[in-house]
């Protein structure tokens, strides 16, 4: 077996074993209270959008879990949805819209998306929001043995099983992302 091969950035990284900012907190306790224990790793430079998370901890972009919130107008305001996605995919709404059952739904405004999981864009983890979302996962993540998410900071990730990602955020799996081409296959 080969031996593995960590990039630089990652090495260089800091390892968070009781992490010290609040939000990045949230995350490790909420994992810990579902019996996981996840290794927070900070680094220097931002890890905010896919390709910038990516290139830090040297995996595919497909490989990296983007949480994105979506909400939707109901008779008690607005109804969020936390979906995450293959760094290398697009959401569908309309597939989105299907597997949730609601109309009207839209992608979150910063400050909507805050209000909701308690977290700013480019931080927003697939769990430990402020209160119990709705979550939907998209299948492609599963094609990998590891996966990158946020840790509740723009410059804070985690690897984890993507089942065991399933299990920690109570995510439905189901197709999410846009068809590119007509041949299929979900795409960039």
């Amino acid at each position: 077996m080969p031996a593995a091969r960590f990039p630089t950035r990652l090495l260089d990284s800091t390892p968070v074993t009781e992490p010290s900012h609040p939000a990045q907190q949230r995350v490790f306790a909420a994992a810990q209270r579902k019996g996981v224990t996840i290794e927070i790793r900070e680094f220097p430079d931002s890890t905010h959008t896919a390709a910038e998370a990516a290139a830090t901890v040297g995996a595919e972009l497909g490989q990296i879990v983007k949480s994105l919130v979506f909400v939707a107008p109901t008779e008690r305001g607005l109804d969020p949805v936390v979906a995450l996605v293959s760094g290398s995919n697009r959401v569908d709404i309309a597939r989105l819209a299907a597997v949730t059952g609601l109309s009207g739904l839209r992608r979150a405004t910063a400050q909507e998306a805050n209000e909701a999981t308690g977290f700013t864009i480019g931080g927003i983890p697939p769990f430990g929001h402020a209160r119990a979302l709705r979550v939907v996962m998209d299948p492609d993540l599963g094609r990998y043995p590891v996966v990158w998410a946020a840790a509740g900071t723009p410059n804070a990730v985690f690897s984890v099983p993507p089942a065991t990602l399933r299990s920690l955020a109570n995510a439905t799996v189901a197709p999410l992302a846009e068809d590119v081409g007509g041949a299929g296959r979900p795409g960039a």
